[in-house]
């Protein structure tokens, strides 16, 4: 599993502690899609975000994303792509949250609801 670099964990403690749970000088977000991480770099260079790249995990519901969503911002995330709500695309309809942590690392909260039935209006 890939962890965002940052470049101090006390950094990014306030941020992390609002969306997981403290654990020594890491921080994890556990669920039951994976695992999300927060350390500095074990190769000792200079933590930075990846260029392109998108850390993702599922949540049970677009209130958990939201939730998600604000608490980031609330501790010194920005907001990034469009604002979070239901997006149709190729890979169907998907509710995503985007945010860029304190170090710049880019977290999407994603929630795939279920397929309507043949006929069903979608809420």
């Amino acid at each position: 599993m890939r962890h965002p670099g940052s470049s101090t964990t006390r950094c990014s403690a306030p941020w992390a502690s609002a969306l997981a749970w403290p654990t020594g000088s890491r921080y994890f977000y556990r669920s039951r899609s994976g695992t999300f991480g927060i350390t500095t770099p074990i190769n000792g260079e200079s933590a930075c975000h990846g260029n392109g790249s998108t850390i993702g995990f599922t949540v049970d519901s677009p209130e958990q994303g939201a939730a998600f969503h604000a608490a980031g911002l609330a501790n010194g995330g920005t907001t990034c792509e469009d604002p979070p709500g239901f997006r149709e695309g190729e890979m169907g309809r998907l509710y995503l949250a985007y945010l860029r942590d304190p170090d710049g690392n880019k977290i999407c909260a994603l929630h795939r609801p279920p397929k309507p039935e043949a006929g069903a209006a979608r809420t």
